[in-house]
């Protein structure tokens, strides 16, 4: 998931240098430009790969929580998508506009609770009970007792979510399953260093060009034309600039405590103040979710996936970065026959991001060889069956 995900392993080692316009879009083109020829960071609109976005209403004990979504298509099978932590549904958009063109099929990209733009009364709840409940209320609020039939398609976390919606029977008219890139094998193995990496990470960014810049130089996302729609998402405009008061460091991420009973302290922590607030100035941007406060949930959405996967009655899809990520019980269900697999070499861990046109490539195989859709555009199945 984003940085997280990326901190576990679980899409690429640390170790891997990254290949920046390795997607299999067209915007691998625009990530070589010749010499001289400066990149273009600016952001790009939701607009212009969804068709509509809406606020949907969830009715809950303590009122109301009201989730973002994004949307296309008007006929077909609904893929129900969800991104990674720290992501947001924008990190489907590219994908979108692949998907559309090859099946008929409608989209559903959701920002999930504590993310985007959804807005909740306890964003910090973010344990993986809770979020499936979500998927499942969401899909109630927009289709009522009779849905059209969904398949869910995970990234990362998103895709450990879609595993515990499914295993939990949240989504009645279910017909299909994806993860893309999340094995519960390497995700428990690198839980250790996850806060590390979220670390050393930028914790701001001067404007939104600088964070898509920082995306995709530093391998998080290899796809510049993704990059530039969903890291957005992905940071918001740090809070408090006009309050000089505030004495949390943003850039540090820490509290500054006062140390009143130390000769000169009350004039040091105003400099420090003063500063934070000059810092805040200069980098008006900071991540919309703070990763490292979520480390409870993160067992939780990981510690037996692959048997929950395994153990869902549906056609199944397993998207990887890698052969290296399969686990034990994934490698023994795959030999079984238990659910199809594709290997996209050369992405980093935002498969879906880095490739669009692959992603999109084997979930309208799978959507086409299961009858659950129908091909458009003269569109043909190119992978073999795993």
């Amino acid at each position: 998931m984003s940085a997280l995900e990326k901190s576990m392993h679980l899409g690429r080692l640390p170790s891997r240098p990254p290949l920046p316009g390795s997607g299999g879009s067209q915007s691998g083109a625009k990530m070589r430009m010749g010499p001289g020829r400066k990149r273009d960071f600016s952001p790009v609109s939701w607009s212009q790969y969804f068709e509509s976005m809406e606020d949907v209403e969830v009715e809950n004990e303590t009122g109301k929580d009201t989730f973002r979504v994004y949307k296309s298509g008007s006929e077909g099978p609904v893929l129900l998508l969800l991104h990674g932590g720290g992501h947001s549904a924008l990190s489907w958009a590219v994908f979108t506009a692949a998907i559309i063109s090859r099946v008929q099929c409608r989209i559903v990209a959701l920002d999930l609770r504590g993310h985007g733009e959804t807005k909740v009364k306890n964003s910090e709840d973010l344990s993986a009970e809770t979020m499936a409940k979500d998927v499942g209320n969401v899909v109630e609020a927009m289709y009522g007792d009779l849905p059209p039939p969904i398949m869910l398609i995970g990234h990362s976390m998103g895709g450990a979510i879609a595993v515990h919606t499914a295993s939990s029977n949240l989504v009645p008219s279910l017909l299909g399953l994806c993860m893309i890139d999340v094995v519960e094998g390497t995700a428990m193995d690198a839980l250790n260093s996850m806060q590390n990496f979220l670390r050393g990470r930028p914790k701001t960014f001067k404007s939104l060009e600088n964070a898509i810049e920082w995306s995709v130089k530093s391998g998080q996302i290899r796809n510049l034309e993704s990059a530039r729609v969903s890291m957005v998402g992905q940071v918001k405009q740090c809070e408090g600039i006009t309050s000089p008061e505030s004495s949390k460091s943003i850039v540090e991420g820490i509290i500054e405590e006062e140390e009143e009973d130390e000769e000169g302290s009350e004039s040091v922590n105003k400099r420090k103040k003063e500063d934070d607030m000059e810092t805040k100035k200069d980098h008006p941007y900071t991540w919309r979710i703070e990763l490292a406060k979520t480390e409870k949930y993160w067992d939780g959405w990981f510690r037996g996936l692959s048997n929950l996967f395994l153990s869902c009655p549906i056609p199944k899809l397993l998207l990887l970065a890698g052969v290296d990520r399969l686990d034990k019980d994934l490698t023994i269900g795959q030999m079984q026959g238990k659910f199809q697999m594709q290997v996209l070499p050369q992405c980093g861990h935002a498969v879906h991001e880095d490739a669009p046109d692959k992603v999109a490539e084997a979930v309208a195989t799978f959507l086409i060889r299961h009858r659950f859709a129908e091909p458009i555009g003269g569109f043909q199945c190119v992978f073999p069956g795993c």
